[in-house]
């Protein structure tokens, strides 16, 4: 099922079913860097209203992951980002992880800092995750006897790790930076202005879905998350404002 809905995703999630979405993979919109062709009213009344309308439709165990930056006014970041996550706390979420994404192929800027290549992925969950299946990665230790120390929550005294004694496996989940190239996919460079790797949408989907599940996007933009969300046999509902966009993720999609 794929559900393509073409409004403003405040007034749309309130005529969504409560309960009703598995895992939402979004990015909103960053302060206020972008006009999108003069649609963009964002504000902290806006963001904390869709965070709000997240929570209500996001079933138990569900995951939001919310995909975000902050501006740079008068030489200081915003830490917008940080707001949004501590009023998703406010509104009942579990910040399950906060996670970044390191963008590989980022353009030099001439600013007096070092160079701004990361965003914000905040794993949001509704209680404990319902569904997670982690990436996993080689593990250079594979094979080798376990002989680790870690320091207990609350104690100086270094006790013996978990699994201490054991052959470490062949396989660990990934760390939680995650890179890739930004602007790559053809047919889709230029005809809207913050397009996220598919492969990004991708690894989210596999990590907090199943197959059968149904993915949101309120922002659907270009319409990354409903591709992958179709390609990996997940429902998808999804919610543009922008006649131009709409049209873009719609052909895309279908």
């Amino acid at each position: 099922m794929i559900n393509l809905l073409h409004g403003d995703c405040i007034e749309e999630m309130a005529k969504m079913d409560a309960d009703s979405i598995n895992l939402t993979v979004t990015s909103p919109p960053y302060d206020n860097l972008r006009t999108y062709e003069g649609s963009l009213q964002w504000n902290e009344s806006i963001w904390k209203q869709v965070l709000e309308g997240l929570y209500r439709v996001t079933n138990q165990g569900g995951v939001v992951v919310w995909v975000v930056g902050d501006a740079t006014i008068k030489g200081s970041e915003t830490g917008t980002s940080f707001k949004q996550a501590l009023f998703a706390i406010e509104c009942g979420f579990n910040l399950h992880d906060t996670m970044i994404y390191r963008k590989s192929n980022r353009p030099p800027l001439n600013h007096p800092r070092y160079e701004q290549e990361f965003e914000y992925m905040f794993v949001f969950s509704k209680g404990k995750p319902r569904a997670v299946n982690l990436i996993h990665t080689k593990c250079k230790m594979a094979g080798k006897i376990n002989k680790g120390t870690m320091r207990n929550s609350g104690s100086d005294e270094l006790t013996r790790k978990h699994g201490e004694g054991k052959a470490y496996k062949e396989t660990k989940p990934l760390g939680n930076i995650w890179s890739y190239a930004v602007g790559t996919e053809k047919g889709v460079r230029g005809k809207h202005p913050a397009i996220f790797p598919a492969q990004l949408a991708h690894d989210h989907i596999i990590s907090w879905s199943n197959e059968g599940d149904t993915v949101f996007d309120p922002f659907l933009g270009s319409g990354t998350t409903g591709k992958m969300a179709k390609k990996l046999n997940r429902n998808f509902i999804g919610v543009e404002k922008v006649d131009k966009y709409y049209e873009i993720a719609k052909a895309r999609i279908n």
